[in-house]
């Protein structure tokens, strides 16, 4: 069985046993195991025997500008056009709007094989999904019918574009005006960290913008467009592509600094409500940041854990060497891999499988706990599966030692494809700023109380009494513990929040962490998971006392501390 496959099939065995997929499956008969384990498995396929043979390739040559545009990878263009044509770009959208109406979850998983096979090239069909749900959110019909079926086809393809050279994360320091003449937009500005800006890969882009429509302060005055390359009389936008970044990896997604000079756009929803309306396309790449890395870090684990197999090295200088599997230091470092992919891995699944669960909530209090829920777990897993992603392939890497860093294996373009997972689509200190000062400080903890809540539930339900569940609810009481500190920091000494923020993320993710490989340990079924899940929960009560402790720390003496370090700042 290839990586590929047993990724597909440990998805599906996780759906299995995650809360909540028995009531999917409930009001999506059609969804029985067998299906799923289909679906999954011609994902599998498609991932390794299509965008995985362009990866490496697309890696080496990068994409180049030629003429103005945007010229990707050999073979980049037919393998999205074969993505698209199979439906798997929109499958969890309406089948109304050219999807195939399946869950996020269902996705999600596909999603991860794909991420495996190519990322470069996925980056594409991430903004074009994402912008595909945007537009049937929030465009009017005309707009909605005529762009949404396109992206899930491959006729149209879409970019998120926000950044400018001095409005990065502080997204209310955007320049870039729309202003309506004769009652059509146009907008003028530069826009800048453009994935896939311009490419050959489909014949039409549409550009998800934020621009300035008033002078009203901040976030208040911007409005979102949707601006195509191409006019409806075939005439080019005017757009110009200024250059493409040289980065340290994601060679084969061309990374674009743009300029739009009065180039026509369409209004998408009320005017002045740009960023709220943007959110929903935000909300799904950063889901898809996770699967990202957590799709390359089952790449990188799996590769660790074969080559220790075929690696000899070692044993009795009087016998044939032995593989480096024998060796108890190797056996810990593959372990300490593996097990934290494996617990991303239920994680991840959870998150999504989470927001199918909203959608099929008809109680409102319910529904908003399980909201406010996703809300409190979204930038624990946009953030722990970039960092997963990485931290798995350096530590792969030096499973391999010196063959892990060449380009004969390909540990080294994981590592240099994943870094960016952790910056894009907020950094992870814009994650724990969420995760503190709206999710706790805002939102007065409501998805904090409903994690809890939830986590509790299910651990009483079971009728496991070994010493895990002793040790997870010790860790979740803990963090509960902590939160109410961390909670008294709004008033008391925010400032102090700001320091203890990424600590506090952290603690987050070892309390998540703890649930999921709680689960883990409990698949009697899955003799592999369960190990892997037993060996997580080890090491976690340790983690969650070091990220809590550092949480502790945190004052005001700290701006003293860097003051006194960094005079000149």
């Amino acid at each position: 069985m290839t990586g590929y496959q047993l990724q597909a099939q440990t998805s599906a065995a996780l759906l299995a046993a995650l809360p909540g997929w028995r009531d999917l499956q409930a009001a999506r008969p059609d969804l029985d195991q067998e299906t799923v384990e289909a679906i999954l498995g011609e994902a599998a396929k498609f991932a390794e025997g299509r965008l995985a043979l362009v990866n490496s390739p697309g890696d080496a040559e990068g994409c180049r500008l030629d003429g103005g545009r945007v010229r990707t990878p050999s073979g980049y263009a037919q393998a999205y056009q074969a993505l698209a044509g199979d439906g798997w770009i929109g499958m969890d959208l309406d089948d109304a709007h050219g999807g195939q109406g399946l869950p996020v979850v269902l996705h999600t998983a596909a999603q991860m094989l794909f991420d495996r096979g190519c990322t470069a090239l996925m980056m594409l069909a991430g903004s074009s999904r994402a912008a595909a749900h945007l537009l049937a959110a929030h465009a009017d019909a005309s707009v909605r019918e005529d762009w949404v079926p396109a992206l899930c086809s491959g006729h149209s393809a879409a970019t998120i574009c926000i950044s400018e050279p001095d409005a990065g994360s502080d997204v209310g320091r955007i320049r870039t005006r729309g202003e309506q003449r004769d009652g059509v937009w146009h907008i003028t500005g530069q826009k800048i960290w453009i994935s896939f800006g311009d490419h050959d890969m489909a014949p039409r882009i549409g550009h998800c913008l934020l621009a300035r429509t008033s002078d009203a302060p901040g976030t208040r005055g911007l409005s979102l467009f949707l601006v195509p390359d191409v006019l409806e009389d075939g005439r080019r936008n005017a757009i110009v592509i200024e250059r493409i970044e040289e980065k340290m990896g994601l060679h084969g997604s061309p990374t674009c600094s743009m300029q739009f000079e009065g180039a026509e756009g369409i209004l998408i929803g009320e005017e002045g409500r740009g960023l709220s309306q943007l959110f929903t396309m935000m909300e799904f790449m950063r889901l898809q940041t996770g699967a990202q890395g957590l799709g390359l870090a089952l790449g990188a684990a799996g590769i660790a854990a074969g080559y220790i197999h075929e690696r000899h090295q070692g044993g009795d200088p009087k016998r044939a060497a032995v593989p480096i599997s024998a060796h108890g230091d190797v056996r810990r470092q593959v372990l300490d891999l593996s097990a934290k992919a494996a617990t991303l891995h239920m994680a991840v699944l959870d998150l999504a499988l989470l927001l199918d669960r909203i959608e099929l909530t008809a109680d409102p209090d319910t529904r908003a706990a399980l909201e406010a829920q996703a809300a409190f777990t979204l930038p624990i897993i946009k953030t722990f599966g970039a960092e997963t992603a990485f931290e798995t392939a350096s530590a792969a890497m030096q499973v391999l030692g010196g063959a892990g860093y060449t380009r004969e294996w390909p540990v080294e373009q994981i590592l240099r494809d994943c870094r960016v997972l952790a910056i894009y689509e907020g950094t992870t200190g814009m994650q724990a700023q969420d995760f503190l000062m709206r999710r706790l400080w805002r939102e007065n903890g409501a998805g904090l109380k409903s994690f809890l809540g939830a986590a509790h539930s299910e651990i009483d339900k079971s009728s496991s009494s070994d010493s895990y569940k002793i040790s997870l609810k010790k860790i979740l009481e803990q963090f509960e513990t902590l939160s109410t500190g961390m909670d008294a920091l709004k008033t008391g000494n925010p400032r102090a929040g700001e320091f203890a923020a990424e600590p506090y993320l952290r603690a987050g993710w070892a309390a998540v962490s703890a649930l999921n490989a709680w689960r883990l340990s409990q698949l009697a079924d899955q003799p592999r998971l369960a190990a892997l899940g037993t060996y997580r929960l080890d090491q976690l009560e340790g983690e969650f006392a070091f990220h809590a402790g550092k949480c502790h720390a945190a004052s005001n003496s700290y701006d003293v501390l860097f003051e006194t370090a960094f005079p000149e700042a």
